[in-house]
């Protein structure tokens, strides 16, 4: 029996809730990334900054489920075989292609025009993702490497975004955490991805049949490193043009260092095909993550 024919109890929802759930809410937590840049740079505290920080969150919360939308359409038949994904909105016959593609042409509309009235510089970095995610939906996703840059670009262009929408600059060091620990993070899903559907991977996700596990632990092992040593040369820099809080960016160190090992723990045991699960369901993770941004907080806003 394949995962397909296995029977599901789940009762049929209703048209409304399906559209909820095809339009994936539980993925925004991954656009709180366009408030690091704010962040990072000391101005989230700003009335306007704030205003326009959330004002990028909400159009790429659009942006990113027509995405959703579009790519749940196309991969309906894919999707079907998998064994979670089947039960997906559109994959399950709740909610038709064509009402989903409609859905998406309107959720893009409001997303670009909210964007340029936002800020011009942030509708082109919205323009950027969306390009991206076009090209991956029909294209990018069935291509083994590109896969994964492709992915890690839509997380890096996140926090692209949020610093174009405040008008504040990017570090060299910001953009290179965030692309290796996008890169990180994104290799892992793969892993999960491959361990997740065994023998119908290749079916699924084309691209899942040209990684070997020794080649996603290489990769795995190469952006892990990557972000470790560019966030600790982050923190000295930023120690270097802000020396009341050196103290406090070179201690953030410890435990940015902790939730990267954590993580490639789990990875490693094959728990990485849901990123944004993972990290809010372990205890440890989450705690190192708020223990480094009260301490880089403090680095940046007391000192």
């Amino acid at each position: 029996m394949t995962h397909a024919d296995r029977p599901t109890d789940a009762p049929r929802p209703s048209l409304a809730a399906g559209i909820v759930r095809s339009l994936r809410p539980k993925q925004w937590a991954k656009n709180v990334l366009v408030v690091a840049a704010p962040v990072a740079a000391g101005v989230i505290d700003q009335g306007e900054v704030l205003l326009h920080t959330a004002g990028a969150f909400a159009c790429f919360c659009a942006a990113a489920s027509a995405t959703y939308l579009v790519n749940d359409a196309t991969d309906v038949e894919a999707d079907r075989l998998h064994p979670t994904k089947r039960n997906r909105p559109i994959a399950a016959g709740v909610v038709s292609p064509g009402l989903a593609y409609a859905l998406a042409a309107v959720l893009l509309v409001a997303a670009l025009v909210g964007g340029f009235l936002l800020e011009p510089d942030f509708g082109w970095v919205l323009v950027a993702y969306l390009g991206l995610t076009t090209a991956y939906t029909y294209w990018l996703k069935e291509q083994p490497v590109l896969d994964i840059v492709a992915i890690s670009a839509g997380f890096v262009l996140r926090a692209v975004g949020g610093a174009a929408a405040v008008g504040v600059p990017i570090s060299e060091w910001f953009f290179i955490v965030t692309s290796f620990g996008a890169l990180f993070m994104v290799t892992g899903k793969r892993h999960g991805e491959s361990l997740d559907l065994a023998d119908d991977a290749v079916a699924v996700r084309p691209a899942l049949g040209a990684y070997t596990p020794s080649f996603l632990h290489y990769l795995r092992a190469v952006f892990s490193g990557g972000v470790l040593i560019a966030y600790c040369i982050w923190a000295f820099t930023s120690g270097q043009t802000n020396p009341d809080g050196a103290v406090l960016f070179q201690v953030s160190i410890v435990p940015f260092a902790v939730a990267i090992l954590r993580y490639a723990l789990l990875l490693d045991q094959g728990k990485g095909a849901e990123p944004e699960v993972l990290i809010l369901s372990d205890r440890i993770v989450l705690g190192a993550g708020v223990v480094w941004a009260i301490i880089y907080g403090c680095a940046v806003y007391t000192s």
